[in-house]
Parts: C-alpha cells; sequence; structure tokens
C-alpha cells in the first residue's frame, strides 16, 4: 500500500539547514499497521507529513496505493479519499466556532459527494459518538470526544490509509486506552492501513504490526511487535528507549548512553 525510499526532507539552507529524514526506506503492506517510533525530534512526524503533502520538496520515493507522488506537486482531491491524517492535539486540529456538523460536512462539500446529513450520521456512529454530538462546538466537547470527531473527520471520504500523528498523547490514560482500542476496531472492520507515529512504545506495541525506529533522522532498527514484546531489540537505542517506556527509574537512567 505505501512503499517509501529514501526518503530526505531538508528545512531552511545554509546555516539554518536542518536535515530532519535521512534517506528512509520502507514497505508498508494493505492492512497492515505500522509504527514510527523516536524520541522528539527523530523525524517520524515529518515522514507523515511528506506521505500526506504537507512537507514538500523532499527526495526520493513514495509510492501509495500504486501511485508515484511527486515531491512538489499539490495532492488531488482523489488522493484525499486515500489518505486522510489524525492530528495529535484534537482541540487544534478542529475549528472552534464550528459545529461537529460542520466540521465533518466540509471534506463531503469538497469532494462534491451526495448525503452529506446520512455520511455525517454513519461517521459519529462509527466512532461512538450519537447524532446528540451533531451541534456541539468543540469546546463542549472533552479531549477524547473530540479526538473521536477527528478520527470521524478522517473516516467520512471512506479512505484506504490513515496516518495517526501521536493521536492519543494529548488524552488522559484512560481515554488513551478508549481511543486506542476504537482505533483498533476500526482498522479491523474498515480494512484500513494504519501509519502511527508516537514516542510511546507501549502504545505502538499495542497497536502496530511493525515498527521502525528513529533516530536524528535515521531509521536505526525494523523489528516487529512480538519482538518488541519480548525485549529483543537489536540496537542499544531501542533498548533505552524500551526502558524508558516503562517509567521513572533513577538508577536506569543514570546508565543511559547520549546518541546525540
Amino acid at each position: 500500500m505505501i512503499d517509501i525510499q529514501d526518503l530526505s526532507v531538508v528545512f531552511g539552507s545554509s546555516a539554518d539547514r536542518v536535515h530532519a529524514v535521512k534517506n528512509v526506506s520502507c514497505q508498508i503492506a494493505v492492512g497492515e499497521s505500522f509504527g514510527l517510533v523516536g524520541e522528539s525530534g527523530s523525524g517520524k512526524s515529518t515522514v507523515l507529513r511528506a506521505l500526506c503533502g504537507l512537507a514538500t520538496g523532499w527526495e526520493g520515493g513514495i509510492t501509495i496505493d500504486g501511485e508515484a507522488l511527486e515531491p512538489s506537486a499539490r495532492r488531488s482531491n482523489a488522493f484525499y479519499k486515500t489518505v486522510q491524517m489524525v492530528f495529535q492535539d484534537p482541540y487544534g486540529s478542529l475549528h472552534p466556532r464550528h459545529t461537529v456538523n460542520r466540521i465533518l460536512s466540509e471534506p463531503i462539500a469538497i469532494q462534491g459527494l451526495d448525503k452529506p446529513g446520512s455520511r455525517v450520521d454513519e461517521a459519529l456512529e462509527q466512532v461512538g459518538l450519537g447524532q446528540g454530538f451533531r451541534f456541539r462546538f468543540p469546546h463542549q466537547l472533552s479531549g477524547g470526544q473530540r479526538q473521536r470527531v477527528a478520527i470521524a473527520r478522517a473516516l467520512i471520504l471512506k479512505p484506504k490509509i490513515l496516518l495517526l500523528d501521536e493521536p492519543t498523547s494529548a488524552l488522559d490514560v484512560s481515554v488513551q486506552a478508549e481511543v486506542l482500542n476504537l482505533l483498533m476496531r476500526l482498522r479491523e472492520e474498515l480494512s484500513l492501513t494504519f501509519v502511527l507515529v508516537s514516542h510511546d512504545l507501549a502504545v505502538v506495541s499495542h497497536i502496530c504490526d511493525r515498527i521502525a525506529v528513529m533516530r536524528n533522522g535515521e531509521v536505526v532498527e525494523e523489528i516487529t511487535a512480538d519482538d518488541l514484546a519480548r525485549g529483543q531489540p537489536a540496537e542499544r537505542y531501542t533498548r533505552q528507549l524500551l526502558v524508558a517506556s516503562k517509567g521513572y527509574d533513577r538508577a536506569a537512567i543514570d546508565q543511559f548512553e547520549d546518541f546525540g
């Protein structure tokens, strides 16, 4: 479904030049859930932004559902019927002065689709929200409800691929579990392909089949969720991330390496 070959993304120029992603390659099968993990600034979110068209001017090759993408070209409306993205902050990604109905109706109008009312109702039902939420504003919703609306907006065009940029990191722990379970159910029911970005190995191992570990813009290791659960990563950096994901341990932290 997704084929990335030698992807490189550079921001700025001269002294301000930042090589955010360096020669990243991976292949993601139809229906697979693929994770990108790493500390802040490792380049994982930039990979997602290159996939969805928010980062342009990249080098390398990206093919999605058999279509080769151009680094500078504006993505077509048809592309966004295949690929949708869910952002980290559900409040920041929803227009504060628009009702849920308007938020969900906008992509329908852009694509010129019929029966907007029934499509909105279906999307709300899919994410566990009833029609009573349709005319509420984002400030009238909890964080978990707002993220469900964001997921509904991504699903309303019936895409094949969801790009998930830390979709639970802004939520309380109990709500995180609910949203992760929702995403797993939707993936199964709708045969979706996921690319999930997170710094939390526990989240990624819960929902992903395979995981690419990134550091300083590069993929240092690909590992299956089963190997990660058994504590068998090959790279020291991945092992250090795994220790850190288990919570604060002063003795362990004192032994951490600085990978630069």
